[in-house]
């Protein structure tokens, strides 16, 4: 019998996975997420570290200045 779970990220849905023999299919419900549209991860744990990953790697941490200041 299928799986299918929700992957949330910082309060934000990114999508869900639905589990088979072979592992867990990702479907984005953001189009931050689309790049993983499709992808199989072994278990839906790893789906959500990619969601994550791929959603610090396009926001700046608080650390990285958003812009330099001239003076």
């Amino acid at each position: 019998m299928p799986k299918a779970y929700i992957i949330e990220v910082h309060n934000r849905t990114a999508g869900i996975v639905a589990g088979d023999e072979r592992g867990f299919r990702f479907f984005s419900s953001e189009r931050t997420f689309d790049s993983l549209e499709g992808r199989e991860f072994r278990s839906a744990r790893d789906a959500e570290l990619a969601a994550r990953a791929l959603l610090e790697a396009r926001t700046p941490s608080v650390s990285e200045p958003i812009f330099a200041a001239a003076f």
